[in-house]
């Protein structure tokens, strides 16, 4: 039985009431971005003990700190340009924008540094702005990747994609999609004919063959996302950390449910029609397709492993070390960063994939260890 209806859940069903039907990655997308009360644009989302989830950035600043050091060797191969523009999508409160700019703020690449945040909600950006303090004048908010044009430097993210809307496919007697409808109680899924035939060009595409009863998503956003990014990059990096896996790993045999899952205070749920717009929803993101949808708007795959390996070979270590004759809290910090990097924690959950643009062939020091691009 469902709970009863919030003003998000009438709101679905009014529509579909006026137009049938909706598609899963239409429901996701009213579910999370709904201007007035989707999850994200609420200002509900929650992030840390008192939120629904964490992220790498609030579990410790030497996360942020890690990914300065990236930025900052990029910045070199560039030729250390007068400005080099890092634009941050999905920024959260501010915790990597703030440990990025702390651990670089008496380095040389500090002065040329310029730094944007794509943030949509206004109560969000106030936040972002009381969170980051003394680096204010260093940060410009812009609303959309429209008004980024010419950049040269990297576009950042980090658990950005696993939120983008996902088409939900089913395979049967052939492939079908799910749809979401009203029922008595609320809403319920429903098959039927698949929506649109870029998800038969994406199976072909990717080589991928389902299993009978298999369900699973396809994220056709990345694409859009992807086209975006490289008409708004004319030189340098995109950097982006999730959790994914190759098209291989995505879609075997073992993953046959699929990897759509809810987050609410910490508890997850594998039912995205509760609590609408209360919890977060999310999948996997298939590297594979972020790989070669770059490579046609002109992002060359340069590096590609698990986040652990990638921090371990920035040098992460070091700042253990460190800490160890400086924290008053040492074992709870270690316990904390050891979350990034163990395998059971985020070390392999996570996945960091660079693209670049230009000229020139940059070997990254955060792939020094292993890089799996030949997986995908």
């Amino acid at each position: 039985m469902r709970i009863t209806m919030n003003q998000l859940q009438r709101k679905i069903i009014e529509k579909i009431g006026n137009e049938g039907p909706i598609t899963f990655e239409k429901f996701m997308e009213m579910a999370l971005y709904d201007p007035d009360l989707g999850y994200y644009a609420s200002g509900r989302a929650g992030i840390g003990r008192e939120g629904d989830f964490y992220t790498s950035a609030y579990l410790h600043p030497v996360f942020g700190a890690m990914i300065g050091r990236q930025l900052e060797e990029m910045w070199q191969f560039m030729g250390r340009p007068d400005g080099f523009q890092v634009v941050e999508m999905g920024a959260g409160a501010g915790y990597l924008c703030k440990d990025i700019l702390d651990g670089l703020k008496d380095r040389e690449f500090y002065g040329p540094l310029k730094y944007d945040i794509i943030e949509l909600n206004p109560s969000m950006e106030s936040r972002q702005a009381e969170m980051l303090g003394e680096h204010r004048g260093k940060v410009r908010w812009v609303r959309s990747l429209d008004q980024v044009s010419g950049m040269r430097g990297c576009l950042l993210s980090n658990e950005l994609l696993d939120a983008f809307p996902v088409h939900i496919v089913s395979m049967e007697e052939g492939l079908g999609e799910l749809y979401v409808a009203a029922a008595e109680t609320g809403l319920k899924e429903i098959r039927g004919p698949l929506s649109n035939e870029s998800i038969v060009k994406y199976f072909s595409d990717f080589s991928i063959e389902l299993e009978k009863g298999c369900v699973t998503e396809v994220n056709l956003r990345i694409r859009d996302w992807l086209r975006k990014v490289g008409a708004s990059l004319d030189e340098g990096f995109v950097l982006t950390i999730d959790y994914g896996y190759t098209t291989r790993e995505y879609y075997s045999e073992e993953r046959n449910r699929g990897t759509l899952m809810c987050y609410s205070g910490h508890r997850t749920s594998e039912d995205p029609l509760l609590n609408i717009g209360e919890q977060d929803i999310t999948a996997h993101v298939n590297f594979s397709s972020l790989s070669k949808w770059g490579e046609e708007e002109g992002l060359r795959t340069i590096g590609f492993c698990g986040q652990g390996a990638y921090l371990v070979s920035l040098g992460i270590d070091e700042e253990i070390s460190r800490l160890a004759g400086h924290s008053k809290d040492y074992l709870f910090e270690l316990a904390r960063i050891k979350k990034l990097i163990m395998p059971q924690g985020m070390g392999e959950s996570h996945m960091v994939m660079v693209q670049y643009k230009g000229g020139g062939i940059p070997e990254l020091k955060g792939f020094k260890l292993r890089n799996r691009m030949r997986y995908l």
